[in-house]
């Protein structure tokens, strides 16, 4: 739709790069061309806008095949105006010069022309093909046949109307009939998935079977091995152990020598020490007979020595002799601390001492 703003009894139309503008001005053509922009007079004006880019027309329609069955066809059909003069000539693309509205619906107009041309040719190819035919390759014919019918219709160019591509895109049944022609597909798909089911079990089976023949082998496998090792356990075993007697008769032996040998060496240092001992003995018993002898004849020199002492001294010699021996007598006494006279040794001492003065 252009854009037309006013200004003082003028109008102004700014028209898009996508739509092709026609103004006539009493009869005359003055503007045209795509995305126009000018000043004009509404009461003298005469405007068209023509799209001139790529519009997509989708359509849906019934047919019926050989056999009778309906389908619904769905297709889109691409197309532009390739000749905007000649298209605003046949169909009224004219504009409202104050709002720039179409005044009719020339595009309305394209797409009936455009769709009932489509299906007279989908159903001419489809009124002579079976539903089954139609189904599997009723797509790619019915968009050969509409593209070829398009482009060789003669009112389409007369109209300034170009065809870019055509496109179909389902075929359908009725849904019953759908349905229908559903089942059997279904069956064998489920036929198919049950023997593959089948075929998977079967597989799973062989395979379990393998499995366990494999986990038998392997267990009879380990049995022998396990019966390998323990003979082999018990000959390192038996051999661990004639080599422990071995190593313990070496070591008897050994124990035995070196016991013989220390008992042999204790009893040679043993003699050693007996003898020393004995000799010890017998020179400390020679030594202490020697002393003691000596001691003796010392004792008996100075005993006889004594003697000839007492025996020429006289009085006086005797007196002082005496008084030499209570010296060493009181020399050899133990030391008195104190000396406690009872009464009774008192009146003894001095009794005797009466007695004595009486004398």
């Amino acid at each position: 739709m252009a854009d037309i703003t006013r200004r003082l009894g003028w109008r102004h139309l700014r028209g898009a790069p996508t739509a092709h503008i026609r103004h006539h001005r009493s009869g005359k053509l003055v503007h045209d061309g795509p995305g126009l922009s000018f000043w004009f007079r509404s009461l003298s004006a005469a405007l068209s806008e023509v799209p001139v880019d790529d519009r997509e027309l989708a359509m849906t329609f019934h047919a019926r095949t050989a056999d009778f069955q309906d389908v619904a066809v769905q297709a889109t059909v691409t197309y532009r105006v390739s000749d905007p003069a000649v298209a605003a000539a046949r169909l009224d693309f004219s504009i409202d010069p104050d709002t720039g509205v179409w005044r009719g619906a020339p595009l309305e107009q394209l797409g009936t022309l455009l769709t009932e041309t489509a299906q007279q040719h989908a159903l001419d190819v489809l009124a002579r093909t079976p539903l089954s035919a139609a189904l599997v390759d009723g797509v790619t014919s019915v968009r050969e046949r509409v593209a070829a019918g398009l482009l060789a219709e003669p009112r389409l160019p007369a109209t300034g109307i170009e065809i870019v591509a055509v496109r179909v895109v389902a075929l359908r049944p009725e849904p019953e009939v759908e349905r229908a022609l559903r089942t059997p597909a279904r069956e064998q798909i489920q036929q198919e998935a049950d023997r593959a089911t089948y075929e998977r079990r079967a597989v799973a089976v062989e395979r379990e079977r393998t499995i366990a023949e494999n986990e038998l082998a392997s267990k009879i496998e380990l049995a022998r091995r396990e019966e390998q090792l323990v003979e082999q356990r018990g000959t390192n075993t038996r051999r661990e152990a004639e080599e422990s007697a071995a190593a313990d008769k070496v070591r008897a032996d050994a124990e035995a020598t070196r016991t013989v040998r220390l008992a042999e060496a204790e009893a040679a240092r043993t003699v050693v020490l007996a003898d020393a001992e004995a000799t010890r003995s017998v020179r400390l018993a020679r030594a202490e007979a020697e002393a003691a002898r000596e001691v003796g004849e010392a004792r008996a020199q100075a005993q006889a020595a004594w003697l000839r002492v007492h025996a020429d001294a006289g009085v006086d010699g005797v007196a002082t002799l005496h008084a030499h021996a209570s010296a060493r007598f009181a020399e050899n006494l133990p030391q008195i601390d104190s000396v406690t006279i009872s009464p009774d040794v008192l009146t003894g001492l001095m009794a005797r001492l009466g007695a004595g003065d009486r004398t």
